[in-house]
């Protein structure tokens, strides 16, 4: 005779459902106290109603099974909670991202319906020390942060002259194959030694259309749609990478102080 409770009156007790139950079983996560080999049916400890609880409050913060199984089998209660607590930090990441993106979509739908003023641009070839490598577009914002920084600690320390603002060149390949090539670059005065993966480099001069972006880069993208936008209804756009400028970048203001020129490589007959 069994002195359990039935997965139906183990159901009621935890709400959770039978097919529930049957799946935490299946998959190692909450198994019966005791099975009846002649009938099948499965019979829980009412001592195992707080753990069904603890795995209902987990899954409702999205914690995926083989997480729950590893907090409900941790042998001590610090393994525990490091657990729980770097659960809870992606969920503090995911909840910022999606702040993130509930405040762009804001912006998009308060935006004039003009776009961004745009002019034409002709940029002579310059000489710069730069960072280039092959990168997949995943990568490419740690990857950029990582540059921009390394520049400027190599251009201070050997008191190098900028003769414009950084910027960076972007290949076509990024955003049609997730990934491509991406050079970021300083113009300055002078000869330089490469040392690392900085080197000496010339940046090619192009016919650009150009307009500025003006705060945080998750929305530069509106920038760009608006320059590949009028580039088509002109017909004026050719290949060639995408271009920016970062006037003030991030490594002197905050992210809603950002302003980028962001360049459309176009043709021009009178160019």
């Amino acid at each position: 005779m069994h002195t359990g409770m039935t997965v139906g009156e183990f159901s009621r007790a935890t709400h959770l459902s039978i097919k529930t139950l049957r799946h935490y079983h299946d998959v190692g996560l909450l198994a019966p106290a005791d099975v009846d080999q002649g009938t099948g049916y499965r019979y829980y400890s009412p001592d195992q109603v707080p753990t069904a609880q603890v795995i209902v409050r987990l899954r409702d913060l999205d914690m995926p099974v083989a997480d729950v199984k590893a907090v409900l089998s941790a042998e001590d209660v610090g393994t525990r909670n490091e657990l729980i607590a770097a659960h809870l930090a992606r969920l503090e990441d995911r909840l910022a991202q999606a702040q993130s993106a509930v405040e762009s979509l804001r912006d998009l739908l308060a935006r004039p319906a003009r776009g961004s003023h745009i002019e034409y641009r002709t940029v002579r070839e310059q000489a710069a020390i730069g960072i280039r490598e092959v990168v997949d577009r995943q990568d490419l914002a740690g990857w950029w942060q990582g540059a921009l920084g390394e520049l400027r600690g190599f251009t201070t320390a050997r008191r190098l002259r900028p003769t414009g603002p950084m910027g960076g060149l972007f290949a076509t390949g990024l955003v049609e194959d997730e990934r491509g090539e991406a050079l970021v670059f300083v113009p300055v005065d002078g000869a330089v030694r490469p040392v690392g993966r900085i080197g000496a480099v010339v940046v090619p001069g192009a016919e650009l259309a150009v307009a500025v972006h003006r705060g945080t880069l998750q929305t530069i993208d509106l920038t760009y749609g608006d320059l590949g936008t009028h580039a088509a209804r002109h017909e004026i756009g050719v290949d060639g990478p995408l271009r920016e400028f970062y006037l003030r970048g991030p490594l002197d203001v905050t992210e809603d102080e950002l302003v980028t020129e962001v360049g459309w490589p176009i043709f021009r007959a009178n160019g």
